[in-house]
């Protein structure tokens, strides 16, 4: 089974998510549009009822990630790559597994090292 999902950020090739026609369930939409408070109240939703679904994890974690939220999306990417990988269909026609989006994603996030 494939999932499908948006991960917005600056660099990272956006993914195919529901089409127009049918209700926004993972934030595609929202996202797209940059409303991501939008998305992420709709993620939310969704989450209190599949809160294994990696498409909404890793969207859930791009828009952590694209709010300053660096803490909060390392661990939803964790979370993904603790459970089996899932196929995941792209903007672009191609397909990339939830465990390499979220590789992406953890590489993408700013690491802050304190020295002395």
């Amino acid at each position: 089974m494939r999932s499908k999902l948006m991960i917005p950020t600056m660099a990272l090739v956006a993914v195919l998510a529901t089409p127009a026609i049918a209700k926004d369930r993972v934030g595609y939409q929202a996202i797209a549009a940059g409303s991501l408070t939008q998305a992420e109240r709709t993620i939310d939703a969704e989450r209190a009822i599949f809160p294994d679904r990696p498409e909404l994890m890793l969207n859930l974690a791009a828009i952590y990630a694209r709010t300053g939220r660096d803490v909060q999306a390392r661990a939803l990417y964790g979370e993904v790559l603790d459970r089996d990988a899932v196929a995941m269909d792209l903007a672009d026609g191609s397909v990339a597994s939830s465990h390499d989006l979220a590789h992406k994603g953890l590489s993408r996030l700013t690491t802050t090292m304190a020295t002395r």
